[in-house]
């Protein structure tokens, strides 16, 4: 690391701890950082060894129900599924069993899941990153989250004002997602910023401006998503194109070297290969109707969790479907399947008579309804990492397992 590079770094790591509540960074560095990284040796050694299968991490979409209406999203609009509270201890259980202690935890909009944060308190050893669309959290909810203490929201950013509202079916959702920023910031939570990328957003939310601007508001990290036209209101023509992805990958990859804040994104290694999390067994998704699935904008599966849960280690140890589905996606590309190469996917789940798992029950005809847009995946224009820390970061846990041989 030179030495601009590692005063760089930390003075934003300073920054973290200097904004943050010294209880919640200890949480984060032993909840979230060492047992990751502790996590993370064994999912590799499993790996390697090819013994059971089980995820590195869980991501987890505890409800359908959301307050807003957002355009390219997954979920069913107006959905009421949502696991048990008894399911959802479970998979916890689960994954504390197999030595994964992080989680995901998605909606919907999550925050609208009665008794999540109980559910959460229960277990302090854990570490779970709330994706949320921060309009419900107030003041008083971001106290309770530092006082339970072991969780980092993730707050969905999708556009400035005009976009917000275009994007996401209600007025005012800028404004008052920046006031559920504010309140994570007075909390001294530490927090993120999320945004999936897409034409009509990128120039808001692309540039140095926008990421002082949530540095200057408290944020912590930005995670950074390419927007993918799923869901009963897709809107493709909003996806990005070839040259605006490698474009967003080389914007990515500068910014990193001097940023105010963390800059996340999973889609390339250190070498700037694709790689897709849930393919390389990383990564996958258990849907508010209990389905165990490969990621989450993949809303079909074979496989599906009991009253209390207990059957999901053997569900993912066994399940032919996603051992399968992990093989074919890998083979066909180290980008997204679901931007690529719908009409394949499609052929796949109707072979394998997969169930849609969502409300709206019309997922299949959805992705048969796609056509082919541009992915992360630049074989040949690759974009390596320049940051030598992010470098090291990725060069020890993005190299896809085996899956890409």
């Amino acid at each position: 690391m030179t030495y601009k590079e590692y005063i760089i770094t930390a003075k934003t790591s300073l920054r973290v701890a200097r904004e943050s509540s010294p209880r919640l960074i200890w949480k984060f560095i032993y909840n979230f950082g060492w047992q990751s990284v502790t996590n993370m040796n064994r999912f590799e050694k499993r790996q390697k060894e090819d013994k059971p299968f089980f995820p590195a991490f869980v991501m987890i979409s505890v409800t359908e129900t959301c307050n807003l209406a957002c355009s390219g999203c997954w979920v069913s609009k107006g959905g009421k599924q949502s696991l048990s509270m008894q399911q959802l201890e479970g998979i916890i259980e689960s994954g504390k069993k197999k030595g994964s202690y992080f989680f995901g935890i998605l909606g919907g909009e999550p925050l609208m899941y009665k008794g999540l944060l109980e559910v959460l308190e229960r277990h302090p050893e854990c570490y779970f990153q709330l994706f949320t669309n921060g309009t419900l959290l107030t003041e008083e909810l971001a106290m309770r989250l530092k006082k339970v203490g072991n969780i980092t929201p993730l707050i969905s950013i999708e556009g400035l004002e005009e976009e917000s509202d275009a994007r996401r079916g209600k007025n005012d959702v800028f404004d008052r997602t920046l006031a559920g920023v504010r309140a994570c910031h007075k909390a001294k939570l530490i927090f993120g910023a999320s945004a999936s990328i897409c034409k009509s957003n990128y120039n808001d939310l692309v540039n140095r401006s926008y990421i002082e601007l949530l540095a200057k508001e408290g944020v912590h990290y930005l995670w950074y998503y390419i927007y993918r036209p799923v869901g009963s209101d897709p809107h493709p023509e909003n996806a990005l194109d070839k040259e605006q992805i490698r474009e967003f990958r080389r914007f990515i990859v500068e910014q990193r070297k001097d940023a105010p804040l963390f800059l996340i994104e999973t889609y390339w290694d250190d070498k700037g290969n694709a790689i897709c999390p849930a393919a390389t067994g990383m990564s996958h998704h258990i849907s508010p109707s209990g389905a165990v699935e490969f990621c989450p904008p993949l809303q079909m599966a074979k496989d599906f969790i009991n009253e209390d849960a207990s059957n999901l280690a053997g569900l993912f140890e066994n399940s032919t479907f996603l051992a399968d589905l992990r093989k074919m996606t890998a083979e066909t590309s180290r980008g997204c399947i679901l931007l690529e190469n719908p009409q394949k996917l499609a052929e796949f789940l109707e072979k394998h008579q997969a169930t849609d798992t969502t409300s709206r029950g019309t997922v299949l005809k959805e992705y048969k309804e796609m056509t082919s847009l541009a992915g992360h995946n630049m074989e040949g224009e690759e974009i390596p990492e320049q940051s030598v820390f992010y470098k090291l970061a990725k060069k020890k846990y993005f190299f896809g397992f085996g899956a890409y041989g």
